[in-house]
């Protein structure tokens, strides 16, 4: 079993049910040929993003996830830092739930740490159609 750990910087937040998270991203890489080693899922509050997205990626505006890639070869590893802010202003204007909502940005983060890009339309179409699927997925 891979080591998932859910942790919090300047926000309170906590899921429910992390082990079946674990399970459902773990099997997400295993269907795309890969195995998912180590993961941290680290939830903060936006201006916590915004500074790291400052500071390493020298990007000044909001997001919802900065993901940090440790992979190597088809062991995939990294760190997803998403905005509990973000989640629950896109889960309003997109009109789902904010539980929808995260474990879209959830799957979208090891997605990139797969190897799937959302720049450019094709891509994003890609990426989209890839957190479609594994959405559908979850039994939970």
């Amino acid at each position: 079993m891979a080591d998932v750990s859910f942790h919090s910087e300047q926000t309170v937040f906590t899921v429910s049910n992390p082990e079946q998270i674990a399970s459902w991203l773990e099997e997400t890489c295993r269907a795309e040929g890969k195995e998912l080693t180590e993961l941290g899922i680290i939830f903060c509050s936006d201006d916590y993003l915004l500074e790291m997205n400052r500071k390493h990626l020298d990007h000044d505006y909001f997001t919802d996830i900065i993901t940090f890639d440790y992979c190597v070869d088809s062991f995939v590893s990294g760190d997803l830092f998403i905005s509990i802010d973000r989640i629950a202003e896109n889960a309003s204007n997109f009109g789902v739930k904010m539980l929808d909502e995260l474990h879209r940005v959830m799957v979208h983060g090891v997605l990139h740490l797969i190897g799937y890009s959302d720049k450019g339309e094709a891509a994003k179409t890609q990426m989209t159609s890839k957190e479609d699927f594994y959405l559908s997925l979850r039994s939970f």
